[in-house]
């Protein structure tokens, strides 16, 4: 069976048992299946129910602020750090978009968790992993990295015949951030595992590398990533769009990037990382 004939039979299944064709938020609590694994077969979520042999529904649901606070601090447990707005976008009952909307924005998250947790045992852990982000004086860990580094204005003459360094960081013996695509691919192979990539192949050509990923219990499916140092260079590389699943890079600044590709930004990943580590 194929994998998009899976998805059908699991919504008209869902379907029978809800009483109801089912919303995008109750099929991935349901099923466990993500959203990513959906949008890349259907480029909505209607299209998926009425392929099924359904009607969608007409009515949406606004979720409440708990309701979308609750999700992200369970996201928050599971991955054991703060999630990026890309793991949870594979990860969430909810769009991404929709708690930056509704909180001013993804960095504003912590803060409305805070207050919204305050007081409950259950979200105890999360309130802890919060608290590991900043030092005792209240400044972030950003901040007390950067506080040894000269201000932006100080600037030195660049030596011609010396190797160039991005930022101190110190993640697993990396000491510094990268600054070019080998950078990037160096440290995807770090985290590769964690990220829930098996890596199968790397190659000189497009795509850079193949990979499988676990999509629902028990079922992986394989993938196309290319690395960059900054998403758009995937545009200005001339690359084509139907022959990649996956970005890989260090800053995502390509806000034209074709939804059906995922992108994956080291730089928000490392401080989830580093941050729960710590």
């Amino acid at each position: 069976m194929s994998e998009k004939q899976h998805i059908l039979n699991s919504i008209a299944a869902l379907a029978k048992r809800l009483g109801h064709s089912p919303s995008l938020v109750e099929f991935v609590a349901h099923t466990g299946t993500c959203k990513h694994s959906v949008f890349r077969l259907f480029p909505k979520w209607n299209e998926a129910v009425r392929a099924a042999g359904l009607e969608p529904r007409r009515l949406y649901v606004r979720p409440k602020d708990e309701e979308l606070l609750e999700d992200w601090g369970e996201a928050v447990q599971r991955k054991g750090g703060l999630p990026t707005r890309s793991a949870y976008r594979i990860e969430g009952r909810y769009y991404a978009r929709t708690l930056e909307k509704r909180f001013g924005g993804w960095m504003s998250l912590p803060d409305a968790f805070r207050k919204f947790a305050k007081g409950k045992r259950k979200w105890g852990d999360v309130l802890g992993i919060l608290r590991a982000g900043k030092r005792k004086d209240g400044a972030t860990a950003k901040e007390k990295l950067h506080s040894a580094i000269p201000p932006k204005k100080v600037r030195h003459a660049q030596l011609q015949d010396r190797l160039t360094y991005g930022n101190p960081m110190d993640f697993r013996g990396l000491r510094h951030e990268p600054v070019n695509e080998q950078g990037v691919v160096f440290l995807f192979g770090m985290v590769a595992r964690e990220l829930g990539y098996l890596v199968e192949a790397i190659q000189r050509g497009f795509p850079d590398c193949e990979a499988k990923r676990e999509i629902a219990p028990g079922r992986w499916q394989r993938v196309h990533i290319e690395f960059e140092f900054e998403s758009r260079n995937f545009r200005d590389h001339g690359h084509p769009a139907s022959g990649c699943d996956v970005i890989v890079c260090w800053r995502h600044n390509w806000d034209e990037c074709p939804k059906h590709i995922e992108v994956v930004e080291l730089s928000s990943i490392i401080k989830s990382l580093a941050n729960a580590e710590g």
